[in-house]
């Protein structure tokens, strides 16, 4: 038994299928679209909501500071205290970020307390220990700054120099440095390299000898010289006309300068009871060290 199935082709409602089809993804894209700028908008709000504008806090005390920045939800943090003759002791004297910037919640905004003109002298350390010149110091309302040490003979730990100096007026932080003493050691010394550069050699070998550094003359070779003839026992003469390290350099007892002469007829030897000088015959490399 055959079924024959006939299809009746009717165009309006397949016109209408795809209209309905349209319809319905175009209202599903208008959601999604809604969807993102809602999600773009509270993401916005989220991000932004919480931004305060930094009030200016120039001028107000310390206690109507803080309570300023409670209010708007941000942090007040301290951050350096000035002499100052123009605002009162207790006051905010400059602030960061400045008055206007907006921010978000929660954040630092750092002040400078003025403490008013300066009232306070400048104790005198030098001399002292550590320990005595801290307390002298803080005895005056001051705060210990920063400290160095350099090598010098004596006690260790003693004050060389101070900053500012004693008494000294006209300040802008209550705040003292020192420089202190510490044994002296070969590792520890160190020196700026003079300019030898125009000098004769005499007046470079004592300043060099003055420092504890050798120095070493390289002369250039001579025509007439005979190299298996002995150099005669005079120091070398000239003026200095290159020299390594080159000056403004660190340098150490530890180290060697070399100093450039100019040619000679009769290169001349060092002294060997002159321990700070050494000469390199012309025929010879200069020895590594």
């Amino acid at each position: 038994m055959r079924v024959r199935i006939k299809y009746r082709h009717n165009p309006e409602e397949v016109k209408a299928n795809v209209v309905r089809t349209f319809r319905i993804s175009l209202f599903a894209l208008a959601m999604i679209s809604t969807a993102l700028v809602s999600a773009l908008i509270a993401m916005r709000l989220a991000i932004h909501g919480r931004e305060v504008e930094i009030p200016n806090l120039s001028g107000h005390t310390l206690e109507e500071a803080s309570e300023i920045t409670s209010r708007l939800g941000l942090n007040l943090t301290i951050e350096n205290r000035f002499y100052s003759t123009t605002t009162p002791s207790g006051r905010v004297l400059s602030q960061s970020p400045e008055a206007g910037t907006r921010v978000r919640s929660e954040w630092h905004v750092r002040v400078t307390e003025s403490l008013g003109p300066q009232r306070v002298s400048i104790p005198d350390t030098l001399g002292q220990n550590e320990r005595d010149a801290a307390m002298a110091i803080r005895r005056q309302s001051l705060d210990l700054g920063t400290l160095a040490h350099l090598p010098a003979p004596g006690d260790a730990e003693r004050v060389l120099a101070q900053t500012p100096p004693p008494n000294a007026e006209g300040i802008d932080k209550p705040q003292v440095s020192l420089l202190l003493s510490q044994p002296e050691s070969a590792a520890q010394t160190a020196y700026v390299m003079p300019n030898l550069v125009g000098l004769t050699y005499s007046a470079a070998s004592a300043r060099m000898t003055e420092m504890g550094v050798r120095i070493w003359a390289l002369l250039p070779a001579a025509a007439t010289t005979d190299p298996s003839a002995p150099p005669p026992q005079a120091p070398p003469s000239g003026i200095v006309q290159a020299q390594l390290p080159a000056a403004g350099r660190r340098i150490s007892p530890n180290d060697t300068v070399r100093v450039t002469l100019p040619r000679a007829a009769a290169p001349p030897a060092a002294d060997p009871t002159a321990p700070s000088t050494v000469y390199f015959p012309p025929t010879s490399k200069p020895v590594q060290r």
